[in-house]
């Protein structure tokens, strides 16, 4: 059955690759013109060359929405360069009368998406831009004074009182589409994973919007009673794990954020539907901090932490990116990130702090490590969080806190599932000595397989980390 000769809408796919729940193809579809799907590959709308892991999620969540647009008699058209070069050139081609896009958080393509509606609008193209990336729009919370808030908890309470109710967008049954298509790409033409050689063999999940909502409604029906715990115990599957397929837009936060509270209200699970919904609350927290702050991912957010005396340490980061530091539960959460693509949260704050206050290791190489091997790498949520851990960052983190590994290993992975899933040498090792073993006798040591020796001491790591930190004069934030 052919399609419309009707000048086309374009729909402009960016991190908003879903069907359902998406604004702007449901306003292409209310137009009634035949829809014509686009993705464009342009690096320069990240503001830096995409990670690894997160070409691999890219690669495989394009395909999906291929997939799922051929069920909906439509198909994707992929082009590669510029986007606003490749966008107009579109236009002309099919002399489509509309665009529509969801906008991007980050403050760099907010302004070059403002040039570029101006452009279209001056060529006689309507269409119109949409929100669907965040809860709240970058930029909508604000302090009774009109500033931007520097403090987690006043803000979560700010963005919980102004969500407005949640309302579906079904994704379409049937798409009309362009009597003749475009040129087009296909993915594999992007090369964006080559699989040669194939280091993401071990990645375990299902890149899509069909593969969200799977793991949405999994994590709701079995997972969602026990998170509170679950969050904080690494040997268990005791988080959501829908960070990448959030990042990428393959399901909306409205939604996540919803249906937490609608699964807690039926099973009384109210408690960990706050902590999830918080959880949801603080990815805002960051987004709005970099809205406010661009430099985030370059500076300290407390400037007087510019002057913080950083070891250039090339032995020392390669042990921690490698996962072969001494400490069991760092270097267990180190193997799982390459082996995996992702890191369980609490590890991720462990190695932070390792990185940073233990090697004392510039906060920005661990940022750089994470972009490239994260799936969910967030340029907002990654260089935050990093500046939490640092001390450097918002919100009222002591910059004095140190993590130590060992205790913190005890703590949350006290029946060593974890390490001994991820540090496999160590698996015999019994319980008292897993997360020391420097410490065991040396009958049982040898059965470590090799382990190596800590590459530095916890305790005089800690010691020297604190006198860097008095050499900054540091005064309390006045925003905590």
């Amino acid at each position: 059955m052919g399609g419309s000769d009707a000048a086309p809408a374009i729909v402009w796919f960016r991190r908003d690759l879903r069907l359902a729940d998406n604004p702007a193809l449901a306003a292409a579809l209310a137009t009634g013109a035949p829809v014509l799907p686009l993705y464009v590959f342009d690096e320069a709308l990240e503001g830096r060359p995409i990670g690894g892991a997160a070409r691999w999620w890219l690669d495989r969540s394009l395909r999906a929405l291929d997939v799922e647009l051929r069920a909906k008699g439509s198909r994707l058209t992929v082009r590669c360069g510029e986007a606003r070069a490749e966008l107009i050139r579109l236009v002309e081609e099919t002399g489509a009368r509309a665009v529509f896009w969801n906008r991007l958080p980050e403050p760099a393509p907010t302004e070059r998406d403002a040039a570029l509606r101006d452009e279209l609008n001056r060529g006689g193209v309507g269409g119109a831009e949409f929100d669907a990336a965040l809860l709240a729009p970058p930029g909508s919370i604000l302090t009774g004074a009109g500033g931007p808030y520097r403090v987690f908890t006043p803000f979560a309470r700010a963005l919980r009182s102004s969500l407005p109710a949640f309302r579906p967008i079904a994704a379409p049954k049937r798409l009309s589409v362009p009597q003749a298509w475009p040129e087009s790409l296909g993915v594999d033409d992007l090369a964006l994973y080559s699989g040669r050689p194939d280091w993401a063999a071990g990645f375990d999940w299902t890149p899509g919007e069909a593969g969200a909502h799977a793991r949405l409604d999994d994590f709701l029906d079995h997972g969602l009673a026990g998170y509170v715990r679950g969050r904080d115990t690494p040997g268990e599957d005791g988080t959501s794990r829908l960070s990448p397929h959030l990042h990428w837009g393959e399901i909306s936060p409205a939604r996540v954020y919803a249906a937490a509270g609608g699964a807690a209200a039926a099973s009384g699970a109210e408690g960990a539907a706050d902590k999830l919904q918080s959880e949801l609350a603080w990815r805002e927290f960051c987004a709005q901090l970099l809205h406010h702050f661009p430099t985030l991912p370059a500076r300290s957010f407390r400037p007087e932490f510019d002057a913080f005396p950083w070891r250039e340490d090339p032995d020392g980061f390669a042990a921690w990116s490698e996962g072969r530091t001494g400490y069991p539960i760092v270097d267990a959460g180190m193997r799982q990130l390459w082996a995996t693509g992702w890191m369980h949260n609490r590890v991720r704050m462990i190695v932070a702090s390792f990185l940073v206050k233990d090697l004392r290791i510039d906060w920005r190489k661990g940022e750089a490590w994470f972009w490239d091997t994260l799936v969910d790498a967030d340029q907002a949520n990654n260089a935050a969080n990093w500046q939490w851990v640092a001390g450097s960052g918002a919100d009222a983190a002591p910059y004095f806190r140190v993590f130590n590994p060992v205790l913190q290993g005890r703590k949350f992975d006290a029946d060593g599932a974890y390490v001994r899933r991820w540090v496999p040498e160590l698996a015999d090792l019994p319980d008292r000595w897993l997360h020391a073993p420097w410490e065991a006798p040396a009958e049982i040591r040898d059965r470590s397989g090799g382990y190596p020796n800590p590459v530095v001491d916890h305790g005089a790591a800690r010691r020297a980390a604190l006198e860097a930190l008095k050499t900054l004069r540091l005064e309390p934030d006045p925003a905590t």
